[in-house]
Parts: C-alpha cells; structure tokens; sequence
C-alpha cells in the first residue's frame, strides 16, 4: 500500500508562498469613476474597512477603523487599482488586499476584491463571504446611480 502525506495536498486557496488567498468579483453598470468615487467616499470606505476618521487615499498612509480594522496603502492608481495591508484585530499579521476596477465599457465596471496572505481556510472563507457582502452592498448602495444602464443589461 502506498504512503500519501496528507499534509503535502493544497487546500482550495493555499498559495505556496503566501497562505490563503481568495478573489471575488461583480460587475456593475456603472462607469469606473463612479465606481471609483464611491468606494472613496466615506460611504463606500465604511462598507470595507469600516469607520475612519479621515482617508486622504496617499500611497503609505495609515488607517485604523472603529471596527478594528487597521492597514496601510500601499499603491493607489485612481479609478484602476488599491493596494493594501489590511489586518481585522485579533489578526496575528496583516493580509494584502487588492481592489481592482476592471472596465472595456465606460459604463460598465468589474470590481474584484483580492486577498493573500490569509492564515487559515476558515479565515479564507469568512473573507469570501465578507467581500460577497460588501460586493452586494455596493451593489444596493449604487444601484440607483445608473438605473437606465441596469436595465438596458438585464432586459
């Protein structure tokens, strides 16, 4: 009988060199600078990182949310791209989150959360589902700004 190292097998989302990652994306009806600009605003920063005093949106700047949630940026490409450290509280070390707004179509734009460096398949699925919902809630929060568009799609 041959021998199989149970622990050698990857786990759906294990990276070799950066833990867990997991990826989650929506397309919406809207231009990449709405989408932009809401993500931004005070409102769309309360959905993923929760409530911050001020955030200027500078590469390096720091950030910690009344939630717990602390981070750092690290890249910021206006209406394309974010990058940063993002860690929840009780987090031994931080994980990287990256937004991308993804667009071929001045009113249509692909948001696409993605995070590495997770610590465990359960921290993995518990972020999933946190980016569905934040996913969806942008979705709520945005579906008025461009009603025509929304159903010009879905006709």
């Amino acid at each position: 009988m041959k021998h199989q190292n149970i622990e050698s097998r990857k786990l759906v989302g294990q990276t070799v060199s950066a833990g867990f990652q997991v990826g989650v994306r929506r397309s919406f009806p809207i231009s990449p600078e709405h989408v932009w600009s809401f993500l931004t605003s005070p409102e769309g920063v309360k959905l993923w990182i929760g409530n911050v005093s001020s955030l200027a949106f500078n590469e390096g700047e720091i950030f910690a949310s009344d939630e717990g949630i602390s981070g750092q940026l690290r890249i910021v490409k206006p209406f394309r791209q974010l990058r940063l450290r993002w860690s929840k509280k009780d987090w031994e070390k931080p994980s990287t989150l990256q937004i991308r707004l993804l667009s071929n179509h001045p009113n249509r734009t692909t948001i696409s959360f993605h995070q590495e460096n997770l610590d465990h398949p359960n921290t993995r699925e518990q972020m999933k589902l946190h980016w569905e919902d934040v996913l969806s809630a942008i979705r709520q929060k945005t579906s008025n700004v461009n009603d025509q568009e929304e159903m010009e799609y879905y006709e």
